[in-house]
């Protein structure tokens, strides 16, 4: 619904904006715009150019300022009469219908929001009806307060057979207010039709999960693109679609991973991200209610990407919007493998950070205080995997012995649904 094109089989260029606010510094926007690009990329756009501007907050007209936009809309037409193409402004904030419009008519190129680039790769990695139903919900839910946008060339029409010069009065409505209310309807229907889909799948869901048997329920959680997908299908010797791309996993990948003959089970969820659009969250429910229902979450986080605490953040507040913000959690720190940092002078009076601290250093911090609560690994070195393995086997122990006190669960044989023998 609102997929990039591939025109004439060429990438489309995009030019990024993001705001220099009192609650988002420099350091701060440049870092959402990084993350911005490598949206766009995984959508299949490659970023050309960059603004940023420093204001209190977004102008409710057209986000920027009206000097920014005019330096915006003359670079763009300088870049078309160099014969470069640019097709499209991705703003990294959510947009109104009346700034879209208002942008689009001054840069005369199209515009997104943050909100709709991340509809777009989620309808592109929808493989499953269930991810494509929750999917479509959320574009629609995005798309009805923009509706009138669309219909701008059939606004409301002077004249008519009805008396009165009012601009509602009855007789006076032009064919723009015809269809903007017949489209209206017809999301709202459509929309009915999606929630009574996902209410069916979320009965079968929970059916299933009623029927897994007396086991132990562990759900991967954390920012996208940390490694969940390859931990999973190391720790069940399976092979879940992995990806160095923003959300490779939608649907929700349940597997039976034993350990000294102790089975439990293990999810791999959608990965979380800064300012991800509450339209997906609910559309998502099914998805997410693995993570409402797990007895315990490993917490997995990238700690080579230099703003991982404010992932684990992202992550953490994500989890208490859900009400899982009590559940016991293990923070699992992956790709110790790609950690690099600067050693730092002695007369260096930069303030320390993870590109200056080692993770030696790093591990004394506050991670030192966690204990058991984390580990360090590298899923794809598989380093560390038998001390995770060690830990997630006396976790889950402790747990079974808590909530099936009378099962002796070491020594039955379960089946493949987890049910004894």
């Amino acid at each position: 619904m609102f997929e990039i094109e591939k025109i004439e089989n060429r990438v489309e260029k995009a030019v990024l904006v993001a705001l220099i606010t009192k609650t988002q510094d420099e350091r701060q926007a440049n870092e959402y715009l990084d993350e911005l690009a490598f949206l766009a990329e995984t959508a299949g756009a490659e970023c050309v150019k960059r603004f940023t501007q420093k204001l209190d907050g977004p102008h409710s007209v057209t986000y920027v300022g009206k000097g920014k936009l005019e330096e915006m809309r003359r670079w763009i037409e300088s870049e078309l009469e160099a014969e470069r193409d640019v097709d499209m402004v991705v703003f990294d904030d959510e947009l109104s219908a009346k700034q879209i419009r208002n942008i689009e008519n001054e840069l005369k190129v199209r515009v997104i929001d943050r909100t709709q680039l991340i509809l777009d790769i989620f309808a592109m990695r929808a493989q499953t009806a269930n991810a494509k139903t929750q999917v479509e919900l959320a574009q629609y839910k995005y798309m009805l307060p923009r509706l009138q946008r669309m219909w701008t060339h059939l606004e409301r029409q002077g004249g008519g057979s009805g008396s009165g010069g009012g601009k509602g009065a009855v007789g006076l409505r032009g064919p723009g207010e015809t269809q903007l209310e017949m489209d209206r309807r017809i999301i709202l229907n459509r929309m009915a039709l999606l929630k009574s889909r996902l209410s069916e799948i979320d009965k079968q869901k929970r059916t299933q999960r009623s029927n897994r048997g007396r086991m132990i329920r562990v759900a991967l959680v954390g920012y996208t693109n940390v490694g969940k997908s390859t931990l999973l299908n190391l720790m069940a010797k399976t092979e879940v679609f992995a990806e160095n791309k923003l959300f490779a996993t939608l649907d929700t990948t349940v597997r039976k991973v034993v350990i000294d003959n102790l089975p439990f089970l293990l999810s791999d969820t959608v990965g979380f991200i800064r300012k991800i659009p509450t339209d997906l969250v609910d559309s998502f429910k099914s998805t997410l209610d693995e993570v409402r229902e797990a007895d315990l979450l490993l917490h997995v986080v990238d700690i080579s990407h230099p703003d991982f605490e404010e992932q684990i953040d992202v992550v953490n507040r994500t989890l208490a919007d859900l009400g899982c913000a009590e559940k016991p959690v293990i923070i699992v720190f992956n790709k110790v493998d790609a950690y690099t940092w600067t050693e730092k002078e002695a007369d260096d009076l930069t303030p320390a950070g993870s590109e200056n601290v080692s993770l030696v250093e790093l591990q004394q911090t506050w991670m030192n205080k966690m204990g058991e609560n984390c580990i360090f690994i590298s899923a794809r070195e598989r380093l560390n995997i038998d001390e995770l393995r060690d830990l997630l086997y006396n976790r889950v122990r402790q747990l079974h012995v808590q909530k099936y006190p009378y099962n002796d669960f070491l020594f039955n044989q379960y089946d493949n649904d987890g049910r004894p023998l």
